[in-house]
C-alpha cells in the first residue's frame, strides 16, 4: 500500500464510522459537524499534536488514548470516539489527518440538512453562491483577503448569506472562508458541492440476515443492490436467526423477503456461495 493509500483507507473507513453514527437517530449531525469542526481547528493549531497522533513509530491504541484524554470533556462522546478511530488508523501525512476531519464534519453537516429534508436547497444555495463570488471580483476579494479577520469575514457572511440561505449553508460557507487551509474559494466551493451530491445520491439499506454475512458478501448485495436502485447504497447490517428467508433488506419503506431475492437480481444465489 502506498503512502497515499494509508491515508485514502485511513478517510474511507472513518467516512463508513460517520455513516453508520448519522444512521442512527440518537446522534445528533449537525452538533457532531461542529465538533468535528472544532477538533480540525484544533489539530491545525496545534501541529505537533497533529504529528504525534499520526505518529507511525507509537501504538495506534496509545494515540487513541490520548485523544480520548485531550478531548474527553471538550466534545461529545461520539466525536470523541470517531478521532480516536481516526489516529489508530496509518497516515501518510500528519495533514491528512486534518483534511480528513474537515471533510467528515461537512459529510455530518450535509447529513444535518437531509434527514430535515434541506439538502437540495443546500445545494442549490452552494452553487448559486459560487456563481455570485465568480462574477463579483469585489466579493471575492474581500471573501479572500488574508489581511482580514475571520470576524470580519464571517460577519461578510453573515449580512450576505444571513436570513437568506439555509444555516447549513451558511455554516459550511462560513468554515471554508474563515479557515480556507490553503484552498482556493473556488476549489473549496467545489468540493463541497461534490459532498453534497454524493450525499444525495447516497441510500441506506438496512440488511437484516440469519447470519453475519462475509466482506465479499456485502460487497455482492451492496453492489447488487446499487445496480436494482441506481445509487450508492450503504448496508446497515444486523444479524438475527429467526428472520424468515435467510435475509430481509428494507430500503426506504421497501421491503424484499428472502423469499423476493429475485428482486435484487442473483444476490441471494450470491450471498449462498
Amino acid at each position: 500500500m502506498t503512502a497515499h493509500g494509508a491515508s485514502r483507507e485511513a478517510a474511507a473507513a472513518a467516512r463508513e464510522r460517520l455513516d453508520a453514527l448519522t444512521d442512527s437517530t440518537s446522534v445528533n449531525a449537525g452538533t457532531l459537524a461542529g465538533e468535528l469542526a472544532a477538533v480540525t481547528a484544533l489539530f491545525d493549531r496545534e501541529v505537533s499534536l497533529r504529528r504525534v497522533l499520526t505518529d507511525p513509530a507509537q501504538a495506534g491504541e496509545a494515540k487513541a488514548e490520548l485523544a480520548q484524554r485531550l478531548l474527553g470533556g471538550q466534545v461529545g462522546g461520539e466525536a470523541a470516539d470517531l478521532v480516536s478511530g481516526m489516529v489508530r488508523s496509518r497516515w501518510s501525512q500528519s495533514r491528512d489527518l486534518a483534511d480528513a476531519l474537515e471533510e467528515l464534519a461537512n459529510i455530518a453537516d450535509l447529513t444535518a440538512a437531509q434527514q430535515t429534508g434541506a439538502l437540495d436547497d443546500v445545494e442549490d444555495e452552494l452553487f448559486r453562491f459560487g456563481r455570485i463570488v465568480s462574477s463579483n471580483t469585489g466579493l471575492r476579494a474581500a471573501l479572500t483577503d488574508r489581511a482580514a479577520t475571520a470576524s470580519a469575514k464571517g460577519e461578510l457572511l453573515r449580512s450576505l448569506l444571513g436570513g437568506r440561505a439555509h444555516a447549513t449553508t451558511e455554516r459550511l460557507v462560513t468554515r471554508l472562508v474563515t479557515a480556507p487551509r490553503g484552498r482556493s474559494l473556488e476549489s473549496g466551493l467545489e468540493s463541497l458541492s461534490k459532498l453534497a451530491a454524493e450525499r444525495r445520491d447516497r441510500l441506506v439499506a438496512v440488511v437484516t440476515s440469519a447470519v453475519p454475512l462475509s466482506d465479499t458478501q456485502k460487497q455482492r448485495l451492496g453492489a447488487a443492490l446499487a445496480k436494482l436502485y441506481g445509487h450508492t447504497m450503504h448496508l446497515n447490517i444486523d444479524v438475527d436467526p429467526e428472520v424468515l428467508g435467510g435475509i430481509r433488506v428494507q430500503v426506504g419503506d421497501e421491503v424484499i423477503n428472502g423469499s423476493l431475492a429475485d428482486r435484487i437480481e442473483d444476490a441471494g444465489r450470491r450471498l449462498a456461495g
